[in-house]
């Protein structure tokens, strides 16, 4: 029987909770959040065990706890079972996108800690700057979404599908009031249900520009190294190796939209990988991989509590 091909994927902002450190603090994995801290001059525990809704809301806390939780569970995996540590190929959905350049040998953790505080900066000031929201469109084919956000660009407003997470959900970014004529317009056409996401601002839009040019500048600072395993890049979802050309990838990624269906399909098409494992907190990306490509095995590493830790 031929061994599986493995994927790992890495989940982003909107799947951080109150508490979600809790079941990952007798691990030994857990010393992770302590080098993190260090990296980030932050109590990056506090995040974890204490913060509130309301603390975790705000982008930059939002990016450094998921970053966070998301080493250390991989941190634990590769611990349990080394085989992890050289997988077919790796993806993270938007800001997961860093801990899949880790997890490849791409990034330092280190230099992975200083993008995100950087990244969640510049997105921050954005969003004051340029108010926005996001919302989850289901059950209303992308290209349907995507014309009713056009059609109503022809009209002045500003709003654009931000994520392509699959064949019948999308989400939608740009202006509050934009956002909202854009949600009814998708209800109107069929869309099953529109809900409003838990998050600071027009994420993936022209409207990050700003945060996008100053990025730039810690982008610059960073080696990104060859690395031992291609990563698909959220804004072409194609697969690429190492190297300086990550730099450009991420920033466009502030600005462009996430290809996440389409990542999927070239992890499991184009490179052959016939096994996907989530790690992080949430199921929200097994989920997506369900709806996408319902053949190919799925499996999620989320709490060392309730999940077994799969064998490589």
């Amino acid at each position: 029987m031929a061994t599986p091909r493995l994927a790992l994927t890495f989940p982003g902002q909107g799947v951080q909770r109150p508490g979600m450190g809790l079941p990952w603090t007798r691990r030994p994995a857990w010393a992770v959040v302590e080098e993190v801290s260090d990296a980030a001059g932050r109590d990056v525990a506090a995040l974890l065990l204490d913060a509130d809704t309301e603390t975790l809301r705000r982008t930059d806390n939002a990016q450094l706890a998921t970053f966070a939780l998301a080493l250390v569970a991989w941190t634990e995996l590769r611990r349990e079972h080394p085989l992890v540590t050289l997988p077919g190929a790796c993806a993270g959905h938007s800001l997961g996108e860093y801990t899949a350049l880790v997890a490849a040998g791409v990034l330092d953790p280190q230099d992975a800690v200083r993008l995100i505080l950087a990244r969640g900066l510049a997105m921050r000031e954005a969003c004051e700057r340029v108010p926005g929201s996001m919302a989850a469109v289901l059950g209303l084919d992308a290209a349907r979404a995507e014309g009713l956000a056009a059609a109503l660009r022809e009209r002045g407003g500003q709003v654009w599908v931000a994520n392509h997470n699959s064949p019948r959900q999308t989400v939608l970014a740009g202006r509050s009031a934009d956002v909202e004529r854009c949600a009814r317009a998708a209800e109107r056409a069929g869309a099953v249900k529109v809900v409003p996401l838990a998050v600071g601002g027009a994420f993936h839009t022209p409207l990050m520009a700003g945060a996008a040019e100053r990025f730039a500048e810690a982008l610059a600072t960073v080696r990104f190294m060859p690395g031992h395993t291609p990563v698909v890049a959220n804004v072409d979802a194609r697969a690429h190796r190492g190297g300086p050309e990550w730099a450009g990838l991420l920033r466009r990624q502030l600005t462009a939209p996430v290809r996440w269906s389409d990542t999927l399909r070239t992890l499991t098409l184009e490179l052959a990988c016939d096994r996907l494992l989530e790690i992080g907190p949430g199921r929200t990306l097994a989920a997506l991989a369900k709806a996408t490509v319902p053949s190919v095995s799925r499996d999620t590493f989320a709490d060392p509590l309730t999940d077994l830790a799969p064998a490589a």
